[in-house]
């Protein structure tokens, strides 16, 4: 099964993916796809040997771009790791179930319009949370909206700052993030 992974960041997440699916017969990490071509992951991704395409708001918005991209490198499953624009309606329907999305918190607390990266871990902090975490859900219509698939969980102190809480999280995304989207996938098979 041939899974895109789209990323709009450095791209710890999508490196992890890759290595974790470098030697499996079942699962090929085919395609990179970034928002931005300045994204460290593209780097990550070609160095790994992974082909990346760029997919801006015109192109990622554009069926007849996206779809016939995502069927020339035989794409099953989507995932996004770190991707910040919505998904359009259009690609949620051409893979039902099977695009899946890591948010670094508790879903449904801290979701939504401008929860992303620090964002979230600074809304965490400031809601005096005692535990943070990732959720891994299906993508839907709706902003962080769709169903829960997975949850990890750390505690955190009333010491920890924003970068303390984030760093926290992020290990529980290079833990857990491969092993979900293998069971996902897998599913699928």
């Amino acid at each position: 099964m041939n899974i895109a992974i789209f990323v709009s960041g450095s791209g710890t997440n999508c490196e992890n993916l890759i290595r974790h699916f470098e030697h499996s017969d079942a699962v090929k990490c085919a395609l990179v796809v970034s928002n931005k071509p300045d994204a460290y992951a593209l780097v990550r991704a070609e160095r790994l040997g992974v082909p990346t395409a760029i997919a801006g708001k015109p192109k990622l918005n554009n069926p007849d771009e996206m779809l016939p991209l995502l069927r020339e490198y035989g794409i099953d499953f989507i995932v996004l790791a770190g991707f910040l624009p919505l998904i359009p309606t259009y690609l949620i329907e051409a893979f039902p179930r099977r695009i899946i999305n890591l948010h670094p918190a508790l879903l449904p607390k801290f979701g939504g319009k401008g929860m992303w990266g620090h964002h979230v871990h600074e809304a965490v902090k400031a809601a005096g949370e005692t535990e943070t975490g990732m959720t891994v859900h299906y993508v839907s219509p709706v902003c962080d909206g769709g169903e829960i698939i997975a949850q990890f969980r750390t505690p955190i102190s009333p010491e920890d700052t924003a970068d303390d809480i984030a760093h926290k999280e992020h290990l529980l995304e290079m833990e857990h993030f491969p092993a979900v989207v293998e069971q996902e996938v897998m599913k699928l098979l």
